[in-house]
């Protein structure tokens, strides 16, 4: 009894450490008062203001644009990496290259932004491209570090697919391409979808490496909030901040209810193939 009244308060202590901040961020969004610290009654004055900000318009839709190619790119990217270090065994270089695909895990950020931006230096002397740094290099920065974390997602759950399924529809003549994309990918796919919200957070909260790699034209969302936090927060950055945790939380119930869905139809199928083997 004492143990679990400890594990419950330890539970909710944990709980309200992550997320109390939160809620109180969202409440002062719709403070009356300038001050952020000091309440003076309910409005949404501040989600008005919010649409007259140009400045961080333009750059939430920066963010946005460079989070989806960066995901889009390291899903597809992230997810050949992660099959070729689970189907293709054990190959010369193999070793290598797990670790090579997985380094960007562990790699201080701030290294990774200072070679990344020598490397666009080097590139831009050498053969012209690219030229200045803007969306594009941010892109590609963000696809080096974010398609580990899709690559090591989806290796693992290859790992734990069973591969009878796919020698069956060998045995019965399909084609790698077509077992490929009609029973392994709709087994992966919540990996995928878990790879790619994944990816797409970790690039819209990057801070480090995009202040490497941009330009003075290519501005993001969370190099402004920083820039403006340094300044005293205001409450409209409350209320940008707000609209994600809406969003990101709406993109997790999305998920949540797609692989909930696949994971019940890839059982269903499963007792379907039992019974008729039976």
């Amino acid at each position: 009894m004492r143990r679990s009244s400890f594990v419950l308060t330890m539970m909710a202590f944990g709980y309200a450490f992550l997320y109390v901040p939160i809620i109180l961020l969202i409440i002062y969004s719709f403070n009356e008062s300038r001050l952020v610290t000091v309440w003076g009654g309910w409005s949404t004055k501040w989600y008005a203001g919010l649409l007259h900000n140009d400045q961080m318009l333009a750059a939430a839709w920066l963010s946005l644009r460079i989070a989806a190619l960066s995901a889009t790119f390291s899903v597809v990217l992230g997810t050949l990496a992660g099959m070729a270090m689970a189907r293709f065994g054990r190959f010369r270089g193999r070793t290598l290259f797990g670790g090579m695909i997985t380094a960007p895990l562990v790699m201080p950020e701030v290294i990774t932004g200072l070679s990344l931006l020598l490397l666009f230096v080097s590139l831009e002397q050498f053969i012209g491209w690219p030229e200045g740094r803007g969306m594009t290099t941010i892109t590609i920065a963000h696809i080096t570090f974010t398609m580990a974390f899709v690559a090591v997602i989806v290796q693992s759950r290859l790992v734990s697919l069973d591969e009878s399924i796919e020698e069956a529809a060998m045995d019965l003549g399909a084609r790698p391409a077509k077992i490929f994309f009609v029973i392994t990918l709709p087994i992966i796919s919540p990996a995928i979808v878990s790879g790619w919200l994944l990816a797409f957070t970790l690039s819209l909260d990057d801070l480090v490496i995009a202040s490497f790699v941009s330009g003075p034209a290519s501005t993001t969302l969370p190099m402004v909030i920083f820039s403006s936090v340094r300044l005293g927060v205001t409450p409209e950055i409350n209320a940008l901040a707000t609209i994600i945790v809406a969003l990101v939380t709406t993109g997790i119930i999305v998920a949540g209810v797609f692989m909930a869905r696949q994971e019940r139809i890839r059982k269903q199928d499963e007792q379907m193939a039992a019974a008729s083997n039976a």
